[in-house]
């Protein structure tokens, strides 16, 4: 089971246990030896759902938007990336070279096509700007993926 996630960066603490917590959750409902995480290991949910689904004994696909993705994440979010890269069963690229808005939602589109279904750390609201999590649960859904998404109640961005 390939399983992609997408979600909010830039969460609080408060709310960044509760959805490690909810993912850990989720990743304990797969079979741990059939489950491969499909992320951009961005900081957060993508980061946040590939050691989960890696703790837990499945796999990591990463998906890399663009070649100048890693250097335009935060800096202190870098040797979690590379732990992760390291990590990764296969990579996946767009071939894109600037990490925008453009290439993070090709990157998704690739996660998507990848996934048997998308895990969404999402509010419900519409995205912040193009690409965002709404963007990317609107492009599954338009191309037959489930999502399920996850949130913590009465939790805000």
């Amino acid at each position: 089971m390939r399983v992609g996630i997408t979600g909010h960066r830039g969460l609080s603490t408060d709310v960044e246990v509760q959805v490690r917590a909810l993912l850990a959750e989720a990743v304990s409902g797969y079979d741990a030896g059939e489950l491969v995480a499909v992320s951009c290991i961005a900081d957060g949910p993508d980061a946040w759902f590939a050691e989960a689904a890696l703790s837990a004994g499945g796999h990591l696909e990463v998906v890399v938007p663009a070649a100048e993705y890693r250097a335009k994440l935060p800096e202190w979010h870098h040797a979690t990336y590379d732990a992760l890269m390291s990590r990764a069963s296969d990579v996946h690229e767009t071939g894109m070279t600037d990490s925008d808005a453009d290439a993070h939602m090709a990157g998704s589109e690739v996660l998507v096509g990848l996934a048997d279904e998308l895990v969404a750390v999402w509010d419900g609201k519409p995205a912040w700007g193009y690409g965002g999590t709404a963007d990317v649960v609107a492009y599954a859904e338009r191309n037959g993926v489930p999502v399920r998404v996850l949130w913590p109640e009465g939790a805000t961005r």
